[in-house]
């Protein structure tokens, strides 16, 4: 896999709504994958957020290290992977970063508003992409 940084156009399709799946290491080594929202906050750094109550969030607590496959919108078989490391966990104060991300893919702010959101910040240590159409704009 090529250490960052990513080329311009994988970084423009990443910053799109595009379906996601997130993998964590649990405590006996195993893999564990989820769908999930993500974020790109600059050219290094993806954010998640999360119930604390999730399993991944206690993976992610136990053992930082995670990859993301980020799909193009309509070709699941086209995508970009990053490996990466959790560098910061954060309360989600007044939802500020749930709310963002959930407009991203929905247009509206998160529902539930009794979760306890929490903001996982991952730092994008090397990728990989295969056949990910470039991003018109």
């Amino acid at each position: 896999m090529p250490r960052t940084p990513l080329p311009a156009e994988y970084l423009d399709a990443l910053r799109q709504p595009n379906k996601c799946v997130v993998a964590t290491i649990r405590p006996n080594g195993e893999l564990s994958t989820a769908a999930t929202w993500y974020e790109l906050v600059d050219d290094q750094h993806i954010l998640l957020n999360l119930d604390a109550t999730r399993a991944r969030m206690k993976h992610m607590r136990a053992d930082p290290h995670v990859a993301l496959t980020i799909f193009a919108t309509d070709d699941w078989y086209s995508h970009v992977s990053v490996s990466g490391e959790v560098v910061e966990f954060r309360e989600d104060e007044g939802m500020v970063d749930i709310d963002r991300i959930a407009e991203h893919y929905t247009g509206r702010p998160y529902a539930d508003r009794e979760r306890d959101s929490q903001s996982v910040l991952i730092r994008i240590t090397s990728w990989h992409a295969w056949n990910m159409p470039k991003v018109a704009g």
